[in-house]
């Protein structure tokens, strides 16, 4: 993981008491998480977003340190994370360097957001919108 976006689900963890699961490199299922709130993690491997797909609700951030627009909506989600659907896990990709996984869900910008369906394919993906886009993307 970059450190930017360890810096940020860092400052996510220890600013707003959010929940982050961890997971072991090889990874195929998600740490148990018994609290009740959205969650943020960083991307690890497919095997890791098919498990949190399985799961339940899960979106994939595409976040590049040098994008204006991701870190607004990262700024955004710090100030009202409290506001995220409490059933989502959302997963924090680098999009310079997650070239496969920009491939397999047909990203091409970045600050994309990508819904994944039970099975870990994305079902839709927009760009921006932040808390209030994150929110109406990723309703029942």
């Amino acid at each position: 993981m970059s450190r930017l976006l360890l810096r940020f689900v860092l400052v996510l963890v220890a600013t707003f008491g959010l929940h982050v699961t961890a997971f072991a490199q090889d990874a195929s299922t998600p740490s148990a998480e018994t609290q009740a709130g959205a969650m943020v993690t960083s991307f690890e491997n497919e095997a890791q977003l098919d498990a949190l797909a399985a799961k339940g609700k899960t979106v994939v951030f595409f976040f590049a340190s040098w994008c204006p627009n991701c870190r607004a909506t990262v700024a955004e989600l710090n100030a009202r994370w409290a506001e995220v659907n409490p059933d989502l896990t959302l997963v924090i990709a680098d999009y310079d360097k997650e070239t496969a996984l920009k491939g397999r869900y047909g990203v091409t910008y970045q600050d994309t957001f990508v819904l994944l369906d039970s099975h870990g394919e994305g079902i839709k993906s927009w760009n921006a919108g932040g808390v209030d886009g994150l929110n109406a993307n990723t309703a029942s």
